[in-house]
């Protein structure tokens, strides 16, 4: 806000400039005429008359210095031009003062009745600067719908967060999709002074169904108009936004602005910079009515109370019923409305500067925005608006430095943005509260403080992170497979892809640039982005372990089916799996008891493997040493159970008891226990978990045609701090024994065999 300001200082200082230069150039000249006491002329004819000292070298400096006036003369007058238009063009083009002239060569509009209407009172005072109170809310609204969209939204609530001071209450209209990801991401982000309130964008369709739109937003682009009823009664002002804008500056800055509204101004928009509206573009290029260029409405300021008062739910309707006789629909969503209504009432509107809404889109007039901004600013602009289909790939001049900008938020660390409001008391939160709590009862000075701190570490969590479309299949019998990954086993997705060819849920466990990487490895992925039906959760990385099992419990949280396959990702699932499980669920009748099907594990040291097409030419390789039994060499214990000798000659399925250190792969209805937290990293977590599901009397049974491979890869950095790490194993050893006897409470007398069966193996 010290725009204004340093804009005038700038004109003081060049009106100095303009005084002084002159009178200082002609002082150092007429010092430097007398020689001796005697003046010299600047004429070289005077001099070779009066001089007898007259030299050709003298001769060449007068020249020189005369030259060097001349320029300095232009260049004042070159100053003296610039500074006599910023004054003819008024303060709208100085940065912090939100006012604008209009001319008719910009198109502004019809007449100049109708700007001087526009423009009443939207001037103001260097020292006269709306300020926003320390503690005060900003409320925020933005429409979400989808996948696409709700990524969206986290870049624009990111560049909002980095540069706040305010506390924040953001009001998304979203549909089911958004909801469930957005609600989600924010609770496991747990910001300080941030509330959300979600309003179901299904539930006002009706009210905007009516109206034709070739928008690409869809129906979605029309509900901005319908904010007045959709948006609390008590609620008297709301900074309205729509997802493809990046801030670059406070955003208490904007809702500043509403202090300068005057009389019936109740709308703040930026003018549109393309034209659009002008109807040029191309032969009976026909656009909705607007004033001039019309306004933008990707950044709006909205008076609702005055918006109520004046019955815009009324107003907009009859306007659009109206133009929608000879127009049909609309071109542009909401904002053909918008211009409309602006077009017959102008005194609605208070024009923003249009650095708050930098339009990147093609042929656009946004370089006028940023031109003649203060140079020593950070930012050249208030707000980046990608209103382009193209979005980032949009052709603009400086589109680069934009990009850059935006790139900036997209790969930011989110749990940054985690810092309190120093003097602003937060809403309590019990979530908040729950973990402080728990955390206050640890022992920091227990060496194994870090890996029972890590059970309690809320993870930032952006479900659905990439578009997804599945219906179970109607015969209940459908299975997802499970994994979770960090970014080295990205390389395994495709392969998993090709050999299980049902839903897939996944936990990605990355940091925010690197969730950028897979992003665009997986548009880049001809074989990821024809698969509808694989879930894409990202679970932000925070702390010092992967935690492993809390990434499994994510995954298989959010399934579709009534089913779940247990998997990892660097397991190749047979040939056909997919649909053998489908068939075993029913020949088991999965549905009605508690039984976990076991599939058998092998591996495979080469990189490159022929992978086996059947039982018998597993067997085959299993007997030429190509294959071995899963992890036979080093932990024997973990599947030994399965009974290997027994499958090589099984046609049905049979039963295996439970055995210390048992740790299979199963399938099982999604409804079974969750993993437990407390172990991350590497070692016991999937053991913990087969021996809940044994407590809890689930049968395992193997499955005799069913088989998984696992592929060789580099060793994970948690099984190298295990194997390096004497204070891992140990603490490891304490977390399983605290496991154990956790298990002898819920379970009571049942459970003492897992106690035996550790101290026997």
């Amino acid at each position: 806000m010290l725009g204004i300001c340093r804009g005038r200082r700038k004109f003081l200082a060049a009106s100095l400039t303009i005084l002084f230069v002159p009178a200082i150039t002609w002082i150092y000249l007429f010092a430097g005429s007398f020689e001796d006491g005697k003046p010299v002329s600047l004429s070289p004819l005077e001099s070779q008359a009066h001089s007898p000292r007259y030299t050709a070298s003298s001769q060449r400096e007068r020249e020189s210095l005369e030259v060097r006036v001349r320029e300095v003369e232009e260049e004042n007058r070159a100053l003296r031009k610039q500074l006599s238009l910023a004054q003819s063009r008024g303060p709208a083009h100085r940065r912090g003062n939100h006012s604008k002239t209009y001319s008719m060569e910009e198109g502004t509009g019809d007449s100049e009745s109708l700007r001087a209407g526009i423009v009443a009172g939207n001037s103001s005072e260097c020292g006269q600067q709306p300020v926003v109170e320390k503690c005060e809310t900003i409320h925020v609204a933005i429409v979400c719908a989808g996948y696409n969209a709700s990524r969206d939204v986290v870049t624009l609530v990111k560049s909002v967060l980095f540069h706040r001071r305010n506390p924040l209450h953001f009001h998304l209209i979203a549909d089911a999709i958004a909801k469930q990801i957005l609600a989600t991401l924010f609770q496991t982000w747990m910001v300080p002074a941030v509330r959300i309130d979600f309003y179901d964008a299904d539930e006002l369709k009706s009210e905007v169904s009516w109206i034709p739109n070739k928008h690409y937003s869809g129906i979605y682009g029309l509900m901005k108009l319908v904010l007045t009823k959709t948006l609390p009664s008590n609620l008297e002002r709301v900074i309205v936004l729509d997802t493809d804008i990046t801030f670059a500056t406070d955003i208490a800055e904007l809702w500043a602005v509403f202090h300068k509204f005057k009389g019936q101004q109740v709308l703040g928009l930026v003018e549109n910079q393309s034209d659009w509206y002008l109807g040029n573009l191309w032969k009976n290029h026909r656009p909705w009515p607007a004033l001039g260029r019309g306004y933008n409405t990707g950044v709006i300021l909205l008076l609702l109370d005055k918006l109520r008062k004046m019955k815009w739910e009324q107003m907009w309707r009859l306007t659009a019923e109206r133009e929608l006789m000879s127009m049909l629909s609309t071109s542009l969503a909401d904002q053909d409305i918008f211009n409309a209504v602006i077009k017959q009432n102008p005194f609605l509107v208070y024009q923003l500067p249009c650095f708050w809404n930098v339009q990147l889109s093609d042929h656009t007039r946004s370089e006028q925005c940023y031109r003649d901004q203060d140079v020593f600013s950070l930012f050249p602009s208030e707000v980046i608006h990608w209103n382009s289909p193209k979005k980032l790939r949009v052709k603009n001049k400086h589109v680069e430095f934009f990009r850059n900008l935006y790139l900036t938020f997209l790969e930011y660390d989110g749990n940054l943005l985690r810092r309190e409001l120093f003097g602003c008391p937060s809403e309590a939160d019990v979530n908040s509260e729950n973990l402080q709590k728990q955390l206050s009862e640890l022992d920091e000075d227990d060496l194994c403080y870090e890996f029972r701190r890590e059970r309690f570490t809320v993870h930032r969590t952006h479900l659905y992170f990439l578009h997804y479309e599945y219906e179970p299949a109607s015969d209940n019998t459908d299975v997802t497979l499970v994994a979770q990954l960090s970014m080295d086993r990205l390389q395994m997705l495709e392969a998993i892809c090709k050999h299980w060819e049902g839903p897939i849920s996944l936990a990605l466990y990355l940091s925010d640039a690197e969730a950028q990487q897979f992003l665009r490895y997986a548009q880049g992925s001809e074989v990821l982005m024809s698969r509808h039906n694989v879930g894409y959760h990202i679970v932000y990385k925070e702390g010092q372990f992967y935690p492993v099992n809390l990434l499994r419990n994510v995954a298989m949280k959010h399934i579709s089916t009534p089913y779940m396959f247990l998997s990892d990702i660097d397991f190749l699932p047979m040939y056909g799996l997919y649909e053998y499980l489908r068939k075993s669920v029913i020949q088991l009748d999965l549905a009605n008891t508690k039984k976990a099907l076991i599939v058998p594990a092998f591996e495979t040291l080469r990189y490159r493997l022929s992978f086996p097409k059947s039982k018998a030419e597993l067997l085959s390789m299993l007997d030429m040493g190509t294959l071995f039994t899963f992890r036979y060499h080093v932990w024997t214990k973990g599947h030994a159970p399965t009974n290997f000798a027994k499958w090589r000659t099984a046609t049905t399925p049979y039963r295996v008891e439970w055995e210390a250190d048992f740790e299979p792969y199963v399938v099982v209805r999604k409804d079974c226990p969750e993993y437990d937290r407390r172990f991350v990293g590497f070692g016991w977590n999937k053991v913990a978990h087969i021996m809940e599901l044994d407590a809890q009397e689930y049968e395992f049974t193997v499955l005799p045609n069913a088989y998984m491979i696992h592929m060789p890869h580099a060793p994970s950095f948690d099984i190298t701090k295990f194997r390096s790490n004497k204070q891992y194993r140990i603490c490891l050893k304490t977390l399983k024994e605290e496991f154990q006897q956790d298990m002898s409470r819920h379970y009571g007398f049942a459970a003492l065999k897992y106690l035996t069966a550790e101290n026997n193996s």
